[in-house]
């Protein structure tokens, strides 16, 4: 490996364990450490890699990193820039998930847990706040959130979520594009290799079948059935970490039962205090759902790596597909301005899931106090929300 790789590999770590706060904080990183002081690629190209990891499903932020990866060092590099970010939050995730039960019967735990849950729903509905003034400019994009708000209040089904998303993107693309893009469109599918596309698809539906057919009762059930979960998952999420929440509370905790809604707040508290990707999340909910169901620590660490590879893999392998066609795939308006319903109706999810996780809380005030302290903290000063959930452990143990 040349010295210039593992020059990069070395700033992969730093930045691995310095990256607090979200996509958008971790992009300014990128652009101060890896681009203006190391010049491993340059800014147009990092802004590029970014826009295009915003059009496609799965992590902006590590598919952007991977794909700097790949201009400096290709294929094997990125393989390993993407373990070197992943593995530490998704290990810590996994300890997590490991040991969540012995610390849950101790009371002390419960009390700490009484102010931290309700920071990490105020982290929620500021994001899900963010997320609107952003992308709901149009009285098209707010009328499909509040109607996919509305339906998956409704449904709260797993399968809602990928045809509303579907139907999303259809509606903006169809309303946003003129005609004349029709020939341009034609030209770029003509260089996508449907090999590559029959993959991607096939191996969902693999693991689907697969799941449907090996018997429940099998020690190897769950495991196929996490990794469709969060394959497929990992296919519909478009806009960031955030929107993990909506997806894996109504599939994880309404639909399927594998946490409790305390346990599911707990592990997104505890992702927002570390640094990383925020899609080491699935490494504590694989891990919880294989400990719920008796599959013991062996069980649960196989729990947290399907979850993590079945997240991923998705966006890993779109970005390295996409990549050497980027030049194409930009200058259709179509993709665009799909990503603009997709964006609508992802707001539409968030506010379900602020609702669901607001539901426990009940006629505690206390708890709506510190969500809505948590909320105008994140508005209006520069408090960061690993800072606002230590406070949050701060207080518990003080009261």
């Amino acid at each position: 490996m040349k010295k210039r790789q593992l020059l990069f590999l070395r700033d992969v770590v730093i930045y691995t364990f310095t990256a607090f706060g979200g996509p958008q904080a971790h992009i300014a990183v990128l652009l101060r450490e890896f681009v203006e002081k190391r010049r491993y690629v340059t800014e147009e190209e990092l802004i590029e890699l970014n826009a295009l990891a915003q059009l496609l499903p799965g992590p902006s932020s590590t598919q952007t990193l991977v794909g700097i990866a790949w201009k400096v060092g290709g294929l094997r590099l990125a393989i390993i820039t993407f373990l070197i970010w992943m593995l530490p939050s998704a290990t810590i995730m996994c300890i997590a998930a490991i040991s969540y039960k012995m610390f849950a019967s101790k009371s002390k735990f419960t009390e700490i847990l009484r102010f931290v849950q309700p920071v990490a729903v105020g982290i929620v509905a500021y994001a899900t706040y963010t997320f609107a003034t952003r992308f709901l400019k149009s009285r098209v994009n707010t009328m499909l959130a509040i109607g996919s708000l509305i339906v998956t209040l409704i449904l709260q089904n797993a399968y809602a979520f990928p045809i509303l998303i579907l139907l999303g993107g259809i509606i903006s693309s169809a309303l946003e594009t003129p005609p004349q893009e029709s020939a341009l469109r034609i030209r770029l599918f003509a260089n996508v290799n449907p090999n590559k596309v029959g993959y991607f698809i096939g191996i969902l539906l693999f693991f689907a079948a697969l799941g449907a057919l090996v018997n429940q009762t099998s020690p190897f059930s769950l495991p196929i059935r996490l990794f469709e979960n969060f394959y497929r998952n990992g296919i519909l999420i478009f806009g960031g970490g955030q929107v993990l929440v909506p997806l894996f509370y109504t599939e994880f905790v309404e639909v399927k039962h594998y946490l409790t809604g305390s346990e599911f707040i707990s592990g997104y508290a505890l992702q927002q205090i570390l640094p990383g990707p925020t899609f080491s999340f699935s490494s504590f909910l694989g891990g919880l759902s294989m400990g719920n169901t008796g599959h013991g620590i062996f069980g649960q660490v196989i729990g947290s790596a399907v979850a993590v590879i079945g997240l991923n893999a998705p966006g890993l392998i779109l970005i390295l597909f996409i990549v050497p066609f980027w030049d194409d795939l930009k200058k259709i308006t179509m993709i665009k301005n799909s990503l603009s319903g997709i964006n609508a109706v992802a707001v539409g999810f968030m506010a379900t899931a602020l609702i669901l996780l607001t539901r426990p809380f009940g006629l505690n005030w206390l708890a709506y106090v510190v969500l809505a302290a948590t909320f105008v903290l994140l508005k209006f000063t520069k408090v960061k929300a690993p800072v606002l959930i230590l406070i949050g452990i701060g207080l518990g143990l003080l009261f």
